[in-house]
C-alpha cells in the first residue's frame, strides 16, 4: 500500500488531479466561513445549537457547518442531490425521461441540465423559506434578522442561490479536473470537517478523567470494527451466474462465455437513511416553532434517540430501502436484456421467469442490507445514550464518508494501473460502491 501512494507522484497527472481536487476543497472550506449579510451570527448560531436535533441538524451536517454560520454555503449541495433524486424518480414515471435517458450521452447531458435547473429552483424555494422563517426567529430581545423585509429577502435568495450554483460547479470540476466524484467529495469534506473536534473533546475527557482510558481505546476498537463491517456490506454483492448461448455468424462464433450478474446487498445506497430522517425531522422542526403542549409532545416523542423515532427510524429505513431499490432496477429490464442478447441463467427460462428469480432475489438481499443500514444508523443513539460518547459517530455521515472514501481509492488506483502502476493492494484491484 505504501508503494501505491508512492506510485502517485510518478504520474504528472493524477497528482495534478489530486492537486486540484485538493484546491478545490479548500475554496469549498473557505466559503464555509463567509457569513451572509444582513443577520446577527451570535445570536443565530445560539437558536441552531438548540436546534441541534431537528431538521436544521441534518442539513447542517450536510453543509459542513454551513447552516449554523449562515454563510453564502448554506442551502450546501443538497438542492442538487433533491433535484437529480426527483430527476431519477420521475425517470420512472414519465415516458419522455425513461426514452431520454435510454439514449446515451447525448441523454445524460440532458438530464444534467434539466437537474441543474431544478436545483437553482428549489435554491431560490428554500432560499425564500429561510429567509422568511429567519425574519420570525429572535434571539432575546430582537430578531436574528438587522433589517427585515424584501431587501432582506431578496438578497439572501441570491446569495444562498449562487452560493449552491458556484458548489454545483465546483463540483462538476473536482469530477472533470480532479479526481471525480466531485459532489460526494464536497459533502465528504463536509462531514469529516467535523471529525478533529471530536477527537479533541474526546482527549480532553481522557485527560480529566472524565473518560476511562480503557473506554477510550474499546471506543477506537469498535470504530475501526464498525468502518471494517461498512466497508463488508458495501462491497458484498450476491452473483447469479449467467451462461451465453454460442452463435455462429459467418465463420465467426460468439458467446459461449459464463460471466455472472452482480446484485449489491445495499442497492439503494444512502438515500433511505437521508429519507428517513428528512420525514421524521421535518415535524419535530414545524413543532419546536409552535410554543403549544401538542406541538412539544410531538416535538418530544420525535427527539432523536427516544425508542418511538429510533423505532419510526429503522421502519421507514427498511421501507425506503425497498421502494428506492424498486425504483432503481427493474429485473424485467435486466431479464429482456439478458434474452437479447442471448444470456440465461442455468435452470431458469429467460424472460419472465428470469425477471420473477432476479426479483426474488434481491428482495431477499435488500432485507440484510435495509438491516445492515439501520444499525448503522442507530449506533450513534445507542453510543451517546448508553456510553456517553462525546462525539457523534456513526449514521448517514459515516455511510457516506466511508463509500466515498471507497469510490475516491477506486478512482486513484484506475488512475495507477492504467499507467501500468500497481494500484494499493497487489493481490487485488480495490472496488468502489459500484464496483
Amino acid at each position: 500500500m505504501l508503494e501505491g501512494f508512492q506510485n502517485i507522484t510518478r504520474v504528472p497527472e493524477l497528482k495534478r488531479r489530486i492537486l486540484v481536487t485538493g484546491l478545490l476543497l479548500i475554496v469549498y472550506r473557505i466559503g464555509i466561513h463567509i457569513p451572509t449579510p444582513g443577520i446577527d451570527n451570535l445570536a443565530l448560531k445560539a437558536v441552531f445549537d438548540s436546534q441541534a436535533g431537528t431538521l436544521f441538524g441534518l442539513i447542517d451536517m450536510f453543509s459542513g457547518g454551513a447552516l449554523a454560520r449562515f454563510s453564502i454555503f448554506t442551502l450546501g449541495i443538497m438542492p442538487y442531490i433533491s433535484s437529480s433524486i426527483i430527476l431519477q424518480l420521475l425517470t420512472v414515471v414519465i415516458p419522455q425521461l425513461e426514452k431520454l435517458s435510454k439514449e446515451g450521452e447525448l441523454g445524460r447531458r440532458k438530464i444534467t441540465q434539466y437537474t441543474r435547473y431544478g436545483t437553482i429552483v428549489l435554491s431560490v424555494i428554500q432560499g425564500m423559506g429561510i429567509a422568511i422563517g429567519l425574519e420570525s426567529v429572535s434571539a432575546g430581545t430582537g430578531s436574528v434578522v438587522y433589517h427585515p423585509g424584501w431587501s432582506f429577502r431578496v438578497m439572501t435568495v441570491i446569495t444562498l442561490t449562487a452560493g449552491t450554483a458556484f458548489l454545483m460547479w465546483l463540483g462538476e470540476q473536482i469530477t472533470e479536473r480532479g479526481i471525480g466524484n466531485g459532489i460526494s467529495l464536497i459533502i465528504f469534506a463536509g462531514i469529516v470537517a467535523r471529525f478533529p473536534s471530536g477527537l479533541v473533546r474526546t482527549v480532553t475527557l481522557v485527560r480529566t478523567g472524565e473518560m476511562n482510558l480503557f473506554a477510550a481505546l474499546f471506543l477506537l476498537a469498535l470504530m475501526v470494527a464498525v468502518v471494517a463491517v461498512i466497508i463488508y456490506f458495501e462491497r458484498a454483492h450476491r452473483r447469479i451466474p449467467v451462461q451465453y448461448a454460442r452463435r455462429i455468424v459467418g465463420r465467426k462464433v460468439y458467446g459461449g462465455q459464463s460471466t455472472h450478474l452482480p446484485l449489491k446487498v445495499n442497492t439503494a445506497g444512502v438515500i433511505p437513511p437521508i429519507f428517513a430522517s428528512s420525514i421524521l425531522l421535518f415535524p419535530a422542526t414545524i413543532a419546536s416553532f409552535i410554543k403549544h403542549p401538542i406541538t412539544r409532545s410531538i416535538s418530544n416523542a420525535l427527539t432523536p434517540g427516544s425508542v418511538g423515532y429510533e423505532m419510526l427510524f429503522v421502519a421507514f429505513i427498511i421501507f425506503f430501502c425497498y421502494f428506492y431499490t424498486a425504483v432503481t432496477f427493474n429485473p424485467v429490464d435486466v431479464a429482456d436484456n439478458m434474452k437479447k442478447y442471448g444470456g440465461f441463467v442455468p435452470g431458469i427460462r429467460p424472460g419472465k421467469k428470469t425477471a420473477e428469480y432476479i426479483d426474488k432475489i434481491l428482495t431477499r438481499i435488500t432485507l440484510g442490507g435495509a438491516i445492515y443500514v439501520s444499525v448503522i444508523c442507530v449506533l450513534p443513539s445507542i453510543l451517546i445514550a448508553r456510553f456517553n460518547v462525546p462525539f457523534y459517530f456513526g449514521g448517514t455521515g459515516l455511510l457516506i464518508v466511508v463509500g466515498v472514501a471507497m469510490d475516491t481509492v477506486q478512482q486513484i488506483e484506475s488512475h495507477l494501473i492504467t499507467r501500468h502502476y500497481e494500484g494499493f493492494l497487489k493481490k487485488g484491484q480495490i472496488k468502489g460502491r459500484r464496483g
